[in-house]
């Protein structure tokens, strides 16, 4: 038998049986990561703490060609993403595939990054503002890839979107990388996007304005997942979460539409005790559980749980027991934020626990009644949440598709008329949702259910609700706004509109005229 001394001079057997043995070779030889510093107490403990996202950046060996990540859950206020991209492309890297859950308003920053050739592709699951246009006009080469938060965390798990370095804000870490999202001065919540980029990316770099004491517990990002910390300013400004389409309306006619919808959904066959529900991020989807609160508290219905974003109306439906439990996968405003940290019932999951189409069994497919928003639905119930009637981009994908496929009853909120524009169309301009998965539209001027659910429309004949077919609902949109003439495109694609399953389910082409 061969033998080999290890480094402490015993004799090791080079091999026994099919098993091949390595020798010791030292305490430190194979475990970088673990303190050498022994015996001497003068130096610092050990720590993943670098002094600028520059030394990140070049620690973290990007190049030229590689994937970065950013999550969404700052919305608005997030800082990250843009002092990020200012050191990358002082550094003068180059062909960046920029791979964030989502990018806002405050992410017009990006539009010389792309002019420079710093960022070259980007995969998301929306956009909006300047941005928006600038990707809208085909002022990018290659189209932007809008997936599903599902969809996306089903790309990233399989490696279909290959994360070499993710950068993520976080509220609160310690020195060793145990981080969350729900204490420090700019708590967010959930860090639900977050933690499925810290498991899968290469390399993760963690910025923070708060530095914990060790450990950092409860923690929704492991320390075993982290590379590298930066202490910075600040890294997000929560009081622009709940800004925009996470506010709640005040406006007559959403309320009018969020009234109808919670009378479809109380008289539906799925509203019963232990129900399970998700509200989308429009206002009059958030509006709609204002009124269910009244249905439960008349009859007595508690459901058991709510997903997806949580709100601080569905935390107060929480708190006065008419729901048991909350699965947050993005907190949507200050009290969810606050209820995250203090409620054991409210409880933090990833974006594939949430949606995964291809996992092991996603929470989605749970959930008994959803309730999305819609910039078009067309007379096939396909319905749009990323262009406006302009064909510019201007929202996303988000969780539309996946609760819509998943849920028991997805119903859609929207008024019928925008503007001078009717929402209901012979064909959207852009589908996310098929209308194979959606099975209720209800507006301010009427409720159509989908011809597919003749068990609804078999429950539903004698009650008395403004029901009509989608044909009618577009002849009185028209008769009132008229027929708008046709947007003109250009053949060139700027989006390629992925469904949850990764396959293609429309694409968005320049809109012709638009600088």
């Amino acid at each position: 038998m061969k033998m080999n001394k290890n480094s402490i001079g015993r004799e090791i057997p080079e091999k026994i049986g099919k098993l091949k043995l390595s020798p010791f070779e030292g305490a430190f030889a194979h475990t970088p990561l673990v303190r050498q510093d022994k015996g001497n107490r003068r130096l610092p403990r050990l720590n993943k703490l670098v002094d600028t996202i520059e030394q990140a950046v070049l620690k973290s060996e990007l190049k030229d060609g590689m994937t970065i990540s950013f999550h969404h859950h700052f919305r608005a206020g997030d800082y990250v993403l843009n002092m990020v991209m200012d050191v990358i492309s002082n550094l003068g890297i180059k062909d960046i595939t920029l791979a964030s859950s989502s990018l806002t308003t405050v992410h017009d920053e990006l539009i010389p990054h792309i002019k420079k050739g710093t960022v070259t592709h980007i995969i998301t699951s929306g956009m909006r503002g300047k941005l928006a246009e600038f990707i809208s006009a085909g002022h990018m080469e290659e189209p932007v890839l809008f997936h599903s938060h599902g969809g996306r965390a089903r790309a990233v798990e399989e490696g279909e979107i290959k994360i070499d370095v993710a950068f993520l804000g976080v509220p609160s870490c310690d020195v060793y990388g145990n981080a969350n999202g729900y204490t420090g001065p700019s708590a967010c919540g959930s860090l639900g996007y977050a933690k499925v980029d810290a498991k899968y990316a290469d390399k993760v770099v963690l910025l923070t304005d708060y530095l914990a004491e060790y450990p950092n517990t409860p923690f929704s990002i492991d320390q075993d997942m982290v590379d590298y910390i930066v202490k910075v300013d600040a890294v997000g400004d929560p009081e622009k979460i709940s800004t925009g389409a996470t506010r709640i309306t005040r406006n007559p006619r959403d309320l009018l539409i969020a009234q109808n919808a919670a009378d479809f959904i109380a008289a539906s066959p799925y509203f019963e005790d232990g129900f399970s529900l998700q509200t989308g991020s429009g206002g009059a989807s958030l509006a709609t559980t204002r009124y269910l609160t009244e249905y439960m508290e008349a009859r007595n219905i508690k459901a058991s749980w709510a997903l997806g974003g949580i709100t601080g109306q569905i935390v107060k439906m929480h708190e006065a027991g008419l729901i048991k439990k909350l699965l947050d996968v993005q907190s949507f405003d200050r009290e969810a934020i606050r209820s995250i940290g203090e409620n054991r019932l409210h409880t933090e999951i990833d974006a594939s626990y949430y949606a995964n189409p291809l996992n092991k069994g996603c929470a989605v497919n749970k959930l008994n009644v959803v309730i999305l928003s819609a910039l078009e639905i067309d007379l096939d119930f396909n319905v749009n949440v990323l262009t406006g009637s302009d064909g510019v981009i201007m929202g996303a994908s988000g969780g539309h598709s996946d609760t819509a496929v998943g849920s028991g009853l997805s119903v859609i909120v929207a008024p019928l008329i925008r503007g001078r524009t009717s929402t209901v169309t012979k064909r959207a301009l852009s589908v996310v949702t098929p209308g194979e998965s959606v099975d209720v539209f209800v507006s301010d001027r009427g409720i159509a259910i989908n011809p597919r659910r003749k068990d609804l429309i078999e429950h539903f004949c004698d009650v008395r609700l403004p029901f009509h077919t989608m044909e009618e609902l577009l002849d009185k949109a028209e008769r009132l706004v008229g027929r708008p003439d046709p947007i003109e495109f250009t053949d060139k694609v700027v989006g390629l509109i992925e469904y949850r399953d990764g396959t293609i389910i429309d694409v968005v082409r320049q809109v012709k005229g638009l600088e």
